[in-house]
């Protein structure tokens, strides 16, 4: 009795009282549905009938049907595309901030960043259909200039438009963590760089770029995680051409009827993108130690 009266005034209860709350509320809204879908996987259905008999042929389903590895694989793909145009988009305008902007005005740009999630997210995704329609604002423009006899039928319903939205859409979840991480760059070693000779390019590269690393990964996993799991982009921007494997869930939830198949696909999908992104995670530690 007295050894748990004195770990309760230990830090470490005090530390568990107060995250309790929080994890209390993540494992009630986030451990207890992901349990829930595991579970749905593995059991059948037939129309509204729920056989809860255990059974792996979901996900027998999930990867070995050709049409599910190729929207497995275009959703891959996609991501890569978003990820990589929206870090390639984001780092520059993150290390303007960091570099060549005053700092006391460095808040007020932060503050202009986020001025896009102030729309909502289906609005910003209908304005990219205004701009990239047939009779669109790019079109029209193009039209109207002589450049082009005839609108352009490949920037809108195919993935070329879903990387765009997608990437817009995220580049501003990206600036921040890597203007984070400029912002913690000693700057004495970039001068320090400078005095023994190194010009502007390789002292980006050899000290800016590997010290702003945490950032570009930090950013790299929250735009690739979240994108392989859109449907709303592809569904109205992407066309037939540009559907990815979360519309194929949202399908077999809602019009196929058959939620355990709709499960393991999610399951899969989950698991493939944790792979990727703790490979992506042993790659960066083993960049920035070194061989060993």
């Amino acid at each position: 009795m007295l050894s748990f009266q004195k770990w309760r005034r230990s830090e470490s209860a005090q530390g568990l009282f107060l995250i309790s709350p929080t994890l209390g509320f993540a494992l009630l809204l986030l451990a207890v549905p992901l349990i829930m879908v595991a579970a749905l996987s593995f059991w059948t259905q037939d129309y509204l009938t729920l056989d809860r008999t255990f059974t792996t042929a979901n996900y027998v389903t999930a990867w070995t049907e050709p049409m599910y590895q190729y929207l497995m694989a275009r959703s891959l793909k996609i991501s890569i595309f978003v990820t990589a145009a929206t870090v390639f988009l984001a780092y520059p305008v993150a290390y303007f901030i960091s570099f060549h902007v005053a700092p006391k005005r460095k808040a007020m740009w932060i503050f202009l960043i986020t001025i896009p999630f102030w729309t909502s997210y289906l609005m910003r995704i209908f304005l990219w259909k205004v701009i990239l329609g047939y009779n669109g604002v790019i079109n029209g423009s193009l039209t109207g200039l002589g450049i082009i006899d005839e609108p352009l039928s490949f920037i809108l319903y195919n993935q070329n438009a879903v990387v765009l939205t997608l990437a817009h859409a995220w580049v501003p979840f990206a600036i921040l963590p890597i203007f984070v991480a400029l912002e913690r760059v000693d700057r004495s070693l970039i001068e320090a760089a400078e005095d023994l000779g190194d010009s502007g390019l390789r002292r980006f590269l050899r000290v800016t770029l590997p010290l702003s690393m945490p950032g570009v990964i930090a950013a790299t996993i929250i735009v690739f995680i979240p994108t392989i799991g859109d449907y709303v982009t592809p569904r109205l921007v992407g066309g037939p051409n540009g559907l990815m494997i979360s519309n194929m869930i949202e399908l077999q939830f809602k019009k196929a009827n058959n939620a355990p198949l709709g499960a393991a696909l999610a399951i899969s999908a989950m698991g493939i993108v944790t792979f990727f992104a703790l490979a992506f995670l042993w790659l960066n530690r083993r960049y920035v130690r070194g061989p060993s």
